[in-house]
């Protein structure tokens, strides 16, 4: 266990004044890879290496929020274009700016209770960062499987068909034990079971925590099979060749290095 004085000796060594309460798991993580980079890497100092991990969990972190807001965007276009045409568009600046606020404002409900209640934001988001970000992996395989294939590439599928079953079989699994499992250390649903007529303050917050947790978990799943069907009947329509093989990306262009 990590003492008060370890901790004060810890953020005056990384020349910070406190280590406790910031963002992107200063107390761990970066002083971690603040210990190692300043053992492998003589003449700077442990501070230096500090912030530096800070900037790149920062970097990570926006990163991550700005690509999944393109790739829902994206796959919210796609789904409300079955509903009406032009919101399919993505060329079409109306539809861009409405997909992209609805997008916005569901990843900035969590930031907004994330304010008003010191148990959710983060730490109602936690739980699902796994889930979700091996299941939007099983998108992109799922998207490079199609690209493949209709690239007229069909002995090649083979090679993101393997991880994305394997990929989409264990992340689909566990996250049916995270909703489902009646271990309470496990299960959303049990734990929240468990707290309700607790005498705890904060079981209301939590039980509401954890059921929202669970539907969005299972609305993840949700969609990630829809992705894979659809995906399947493609393949499959374009395999047995009752489609014929079409894709947008762009033509393979020989650089000019390779004439001279």
């Amino acid at each position: 266990m990590v003492t008060p004085e370890q901790l004060s000796a810890l953020a005056t060594q990384m020349g910070e004044s406190t280590l406790l309460s910031r963002t992107g798991g200063a107390p761990s993580l970066a002083v971690g890879m603040a210990g190692v980079l300043s053992g492998v890497f003589s003449g700077a100092t442990v501070a230096l290496w500090y912030h530096f991990a800070i900037m790149f969990e920062a970097l990570f972190i926006l990163t991550t929020v700005d690509a999944g807001t393109r790739v829902g965007r994206f796959m919210f276009q796609e789904l409300a274009g079955h509903l009406w045409k032009p919101l399919g568009r993505t060329s079409w600046y109306p539809s861009i700016v409405f997909s992209s606020a609805v997008i916005a404002s569901a990843w900035g409900y969590f930031v907004y209770q994330g304010v008003i209640d010191p148990l959710g934001g983060i730490n109602s988001l936690w739980p699902l960062f796994g889930i979700a970000n091996q299941l939007l992996a099983a998108v992109a395989l799922c998207v490079g499987t199609t690209i493949i294939i209709k690239m007229g590439k069909l002995r090649f599928a083979w090679v993101t068909m393997m991880p994305l079953a394997w990929l989409a079989a264990a992340t689909l699994t566990a996250g049916w034990q995270k909703v489902f499992s009646s271990d309470p250390a496990l299960g959303f649903l049990a734990h929240a079971r468990t707290l309700a007529g607790s005498a705890n303050p904060d079981a209301a917050r939590l039980i509401f925590n954890d059921r929202l947790d669970a539907g969005l978990a299972l609305f993840f799943m949700a969609i990630v099979l829809v992705v894979i069907a659809a995906s399947a009947k493609e393949w499959y329509m374009v395999a047995a060749r009752k489609k014929a093989p079409h894709v947008h990306e762009a033509p393979f262009v020989q650089t000019a290095l390779a004439t001279e």
